[in-house]
């Protein structure tokens, strides 16, 4: 993928591909090049007038000042924490919208071939911690806000996580966006805007019970709606042949439910860089608001049920799916966002007038897990049915435009869809995928004639009563590349998953890519005491931030006694602020010159947090039955879990109700003498990632082996000076490799 070689100092009128109002495919030749061409000279009064923010102290603090009275209609005495984030944070964007107007023209002006990562989450973080250390403009603020009479820490916490995410897949996306802007990659990441988030989690007498995430109440200065950028999308209805104005007879979805799709932007800052990246969300919208007729009869539910019905489409990040109509409100969130996506995409390469031919040279598409797969015959369908590609022509764009990254090696995880379900709602995909299910294994059956098992296993539709769509299957012959996410997970998958279509496409098909975290986030945002350690011990610089590599530099470091008590002064000082929390929180006293012992992830039976809890009884016993001597030479550790459990994952939900009784019985336990506590921390996210893995000494990275596809919170804990305790599964191998030189033989 081309970096962009070209950029933009100034901030420049909006006349690119990107903001101008978007069409239907079909419609496009009609549609004029730029949204509005000005005349040079015009253009030129414009750029006189476009002046850089100043990032001096008293500049930030009129420009805070500016948005407390214009933006948020406050004065001088109503002004209070919320309200001095909210105008901190229009005054920081202000200064990221530089940025991300300057990548646009560029983008713009080279017409790069560009990337795009389809993912159902982006589980972001707070975005004002890192747009502040992005423009390096953090101590100067902290200094404004202080004369305004707040404090930076203060500001901070008021932010809420975007909930857009639950887990590792979408904090992965999330740091593949942040690493594309540092690294000046021309990539956008496509979502949805949910408007609840997963759930907010409360314990509740030990249990976890599940409360609606409200993270867009108030206003969210990081996203930016874009109402003029919509496009439609159908649900159910049936097929009918036409024929098109080249006199060619194609097929043609008709009736059915439309919404629309509008979207949304959210600018990602690149690391000393003036690239800014997007991800580009899409909230459901209807396409009447309101029903007169029905209002004027009397029907009040039914003149707004078009609405309701539309918002209820992007309302909750993966609905319960335990029943029919959950499962078909998944399917329609899968293909909308797909749709607008590609409908977007599709707009966007047009623009340039390139031929068909060229899709593959101009736009990746990279597919984060089954999630995006739809787009497969979605982009078949809008090159056969509405650009009047022949078929082959079509398909060989598709299968060159498409990756597809595989998460799981679990069989019973993979995603597949109700044959029936797919006709009623997507009546035309399953059409098509029906035909390249049939050409593939034509295919298939030339190379391996006779052989009607290996046509079975391969079939991308799965036999039974109703039959299956295996969306993974369609991902496999849909993309170019596939790619496991550890070295252990991608030898698995080409072993077992995806055995059977390595005989037919070949082992080069079949790549790892393991994933990765951002260190940004997770090292320099989340633990400035060690960065700043880290920056002085290798001499001032800043250029590990971006090449971690350069870490290597710290071996000659290991053996000194002042850098040690320095690193040991580090971890203490985050394990501090990590107990000042669960006091504050929890009303649990621990200490931190304690071991931390810490398992934090998402709450399932193969990442075994019930044989962690078992161990935690078993020390509990074995520390009862001491003497007081030997008591107090034990190690006081504070084992503290985090994590969720899916609302309908009983099994995982009584695991947290048995760590809470656990915890009920050692912390008031005084015969121990405080040499073991546990903590619970509810509501697991971002931010409190952030606050707990800098204060790891050890971390649980216990999953059944073989199970784990990479993991990356293993990376987190490990960047930020703590031992992992893990199995031999997933990334932990590759971490290992990293740290003493062995090596796994399988």
């Amino acid at each position: 993928m081309p970096k962009l070689t070209r950029r933009l100092t100034n901030v420049v009128i909006h006349v690119d591909d990107d903001h101008s109002e978007p069409v239907t495919p079909a419609s496009v030749p009609s549609h004029p090049s730029f949204g509005h061409v000005l005349e040079e000279e015009v253009v030129s009064n414009w750029k006189k007038h476009i002046k850089p923010e100043k990032n001096d102290v008293e500049s930030i603090k009129d420009d805070i000042v500016h948005h407390t009275i214009t933006t948020l209609c406050r004065g001088v005495y109503n002004v209070d924490a919320w309200a001095m984030y909210q105008a901190t944070a229009h005054s920081v964007r202000d200064r990221l919208l530089e940025d991300w107007n300057t990548t646009q023209e560029a983008l713009h002006r080279d017409n790069p071939k560009r990337c795009y990562y389809l993912s159902m989450e982006f589980l972001i973080g707070r975005a004002l911690d890192n747009a502040l250390n992005s423009l390096h403009t953090k101590e100067n603020y902290k200094e404004s806000v202080k004369d305004l009479g707040f404090s930076l820490e203060d500001l901070l916490s008021q932010e809420k996580d975007a909930a857009l995410g639950n887990g590792g897949l979408g904090r992965l996306a999330a740091c593949y966006m942040d690493s594309a802007a540092t690294q000046d990659y021309p990539t956008w990441g496509y979502g949805l805007r949910y408007q609840y988030g997963i759930f907010k989690q409360i314990i509740k007498d030990g249990y976890q019970t599940e409360m609606p995430d409200y993270w867009l109440n108030f206003n969210n200065p990081w996203e930016f709606p874009r109402t003029d950028i919509r496009y439609e999308v159908r649900f159910g209805g049936y097929v009918a042949t036409k024929v098109n104005e080249k006199g060619q007879s194609r097929m043609s979805w008709e009736g059915g439910d439309r919404v629309q799709a509008m979207a949304y932007d959210v600018p990602i800052p690149g690391f000393n860089t003036k690239a800014c990246g997007n991800i580009r969300l899409w909230a459901s919208k209807p396409l009447n608001t309101f029903d007169f007729d029905s209002f004027n009869a009397g029907d009040y539910d039914r003149s707004v049920s078009e609405q309701n019905n539309a918002q209820n489409l992007t309302s909750v990040l993966y609905p319960n799916d335990n029943h029919l109509v959950g499962k078909e409100l998944r399917l329609k969130q899968e293909y909308f966002f797909v749709c607008a996506s590609l409908q977007d995409i599709v707009h966007r390469f047009k623009r340039a007038k390139r031929p068909w031919k060229d899709f593959p040279e101009k736009v990746a598409i990279q597919m984060n897990d089954t999630h995006p797969t739809l787009a497969v015959p979605e982009l078949q369908r809008i090159l056969v049915d509405l650009e009047g590609l022949d078929w082959d022509d079509a398909w060989e764009i598709v299968t060159h435009t498409f990756g597809f990254t595989n998460h799981t090696v679990l069989p019973e995880a993979l995603e597949c869809w109700s044959v029936p379900m797919m006709e009623k709602i997507l009546p035309r995909h399953m059409q098509i995928i029906y035909d390249i299910n049939l050409f593939f294994l034509q295919k298939v059956e030339q190379m391996y004639f006779g052989d009607r098992e290996l046509l079975k296993r391969v079939s991308i539709i799965e036999e039974g009563s109703p039959q299956q769509v295996r969306m993974a299957y369609l991902a496999v012959v849909g993309s170019h590349k596939v790619n496991g996410v550890a070295a252990l997970h991608s030898d698995l998958i080409k072993k077992q998953l995806f055995s059977d279509f390595i005989k037919y496409y070949g082992p080069e098909k079949f790549i790892n890519i393991t994933n990765g975290i951002t260190p940004r986030r997770w090292l320099y945002q989340a633990n400035p005491g060690l960065r700043d350690l880290i920056t002085k011990t290798l001499g001032g610089s800043e250029e590990w931030v971006t090449r971690l590599d350069l870490l290597t530099g710290l071996k000659k470091w290991a053996d000194n006694s002042e850098f040690r008590e320095q690193w040991a002064q580090v971890k203490l000082e985050n394990k501090k602020r990590l107990a000042h929390y669960i006091k504050k929180h929890l009303n649990i006293s621990v200490d931190p010159h304690a071991l931390f012992d810490i398992q934090v992830k998402r709450i399932h039976e193969y990442k075994r947090q019930f044989m962690n809890i078992l161990s935690v009884i078993h020390r509990y016993n074995q520390l009862k039955k001491m003497s007081s001597q030997d008591l107090q030479d034990a190690v006081p550790r504070v084992v503290i879990f985090g994590g969720k459990a899916a609302p309908g994952y009983y099994i995982a939900k009584l695991v947290i109700k048995l760590i809470n009784s656990v915890a009920v019985v050692v912390n008031q336990d005084a015969d121990i003498q405080d040499k073991l506590k546990v903590v619970f921390i509810p509501d697991y996210n971002v931010s409190r990632a952030e606050l707990i893995i800098p204060a790891s000494d050890i971390s649980q990275h216990i999953s059944t082996a073989g199970t784990e596809a990479s993991g990356t919170s293993n990376m987190k804990f490990v960047l930020n000076g703590g031992l992992i305790l893990g199995t031999v599964d997933g990334a932990n191998i590759e971490i290992a490799e990293q740290i003493v030189p062995w090596s796994y033989d399988g």
